[in-house]
């Protein structure tokens, strides 16, 4: 795995919630997922943040001034998103790239996906059902699974 890192990278020493969603949601799930995205955390939230709900609750998270990993599935950013800017000055971001592929594609998603499984003590899978791409991820790591 190709990895390259920006930003913070003592936040690799906190506690690690992981949160993985599906692409396809129940509205009552969204709202659940909103909820939890605005409490407290313990240490720092760690996603790839690629589908929808994931990005949603990434902006939630950083008005929340919560300590965040991006993992992308694509080579590093070459100018950092706008909305992730002020995170990064204030060391509450650390984006980890593990691909030098341009764009994300199944293959880097599914490997990044399980890099933030193996890196989380805690992982929260949101809306994943067995035609998920994220089904089999799921089932190996069951031990560090938590429920909303």
């Amino acid at each position: 795995m190709n990895m390259e890192y920006l930003g913070n990278k003592e936040l690799m020493n906190l506690p690690k919630t992981a949160f993985l969603a599906s692409s396809t949601i129940t509205p009552d799930m969204v709202l659940k997922c909103y909820d939890w995205a605005t409490a407290k955390h313990e240490g720092c939230v760690v996603s790839g943040f690629s589908s929808k709900l994931e990005q949603d609750v990434l902006h939630f998270l950083i008005k929340a001034k919560c300590p965040i990993i991006l993992v992308l599935a694509r080579c590093m950013y070459k100018v950092i998103p706008a909305e992730l800017k002020e995170a990064m000055e204030e060391g509450r971001l650390l984006i980890i790239s593990v691909s030098n592929a341009p764009r994300q594609s199944k293959v880097t998603a599914y490997a990044r996906n399980k890099y933030i499984c193996e890196m989380a003590d805690k992982i929260l899978f949101v809306g994943v059902s067995e035609n998920s791409s994220l089904y089999s991820i799921k089932l190996n790591y069951e031990s560090k699974q938590i429920k909303l």
